[in-house]
């Protein structure tokens, strides 16, 4: 049931990501090509949306178009965006997102403005927050700059990927986490709130996703070879926690997580060796 709702949570966050879009394509009564190519290009990027084939992304665009034309007024809509975006990121997100579709001819006309600041009123983002999503798309960038995704969220997921690989969380393997937060220098702007956030949604995520989805959001988010040598070492730290040997699960998702970063045998070796 937990893996159930989950996934209807996320079904419904991104029916709710893609609606804002469409809003704000339509927003001036027509939608260009060139906000069409945007919505997808913006979709294609985001790892709320990873996995999602062409067809399903038609589907859904098509499913969010009949909601909308459905709904009774805006107030209806943007209290339902509220219900399925519960959280300050995802609101953050949405909003991004329909600023890139406003934004993706280089001027916003004053329609697509005004729906901007109804948005911006209705997900409680503030003024700096909308100003720092406009200053990265007008500089061509990408949202998770924009919306200051940290590194130490995917370095904590990798830990949760690790604890979870036998189905259930060892003593050892609990406390290992926690004093990892608490002590690498990787996590010293993380408060303890911070860091049970990052571990309750990288469990989330497992859940409504799957290992394979989470492995390329991972590979998605890590880029640099440095990164992913540092969580593939926060992750033996989990392995080999309490001094134990990694388990036949916990070996098997080490193997895959070299596989998925590239790193070679003996970098492994080394890191196995110190932890």
């Amino acid at each position: 049931m937990p893996r159930e709702q989950a996934v209807k949570a996320r079904k419904e966050r991104n029916a709710a990501l893609v609606e804002v879009m469409l809003l704000a394509a339509m927003a001036d009564g027509q939608v260009s090509q060139v906000e069409l190519q945007t919505l997808l290009r913006r979709v294609i990027e985001r790892p709320e949306f990873e996995g999602t084939k062409p067809e399903e992304l038609n589907a859904l665009v098509v499913a969010s178009a009949q909601r909308l034309s459905k709904a009774h007024d805006m107030e209806e809509i943007l209290a339902s965006f509220r219900a399925r975006l519960p959280d300050h990121k995802t609101r953050m997100l949405g909003f991004g997102l329909a600023a890139a579709i406003a934004f993706s001819d280089h001027r916003a006309t004053r329609t697509e403005l005004g729906l901007l600041k109804m948005f911006q009123a209705a997900l409680g983002i503030s003024e700096d927050e909308v100003a720092r999503i406009i200053d990265v798309i007008e500089g061509g960038g990408s949202l998770a700059e924009a919306l200051g995704e940290p590194l130490e969220r995917l370095y904590a997921e990798v830990m949760v990927l690790v604890s979870a690989a036998d189905g259930k969380l060892k003593e050892a393997e609990a406390r290992e986490l926690v004093e990892s937060f608490a002590s690498d220098p990787l996590f010293h702007n993380v408060s303890p709130e911070r860091a049970q956030e990052f571990v309750s949604e990288a469990v989330s995520a497992l859940m409504a996703e799957g290992l394979p989805q989470r492995l390329q959001v991972l590979a998605h988010g890590l880029t640099t070879h440095a990164q992913r040598v540092k969580a593939y070492r926060l992750a033996t730290k989990i392995a080999h926690a309490g001094g134990q040997e990694p388990s036949a699960g916990e070996q098997r998702l080490l193997h895959i997580l070299q596989a998925t970063f590239g790193l070679a045998d003996d970098e492994v070796e080394r890191m196995d060796r110190q932890a």
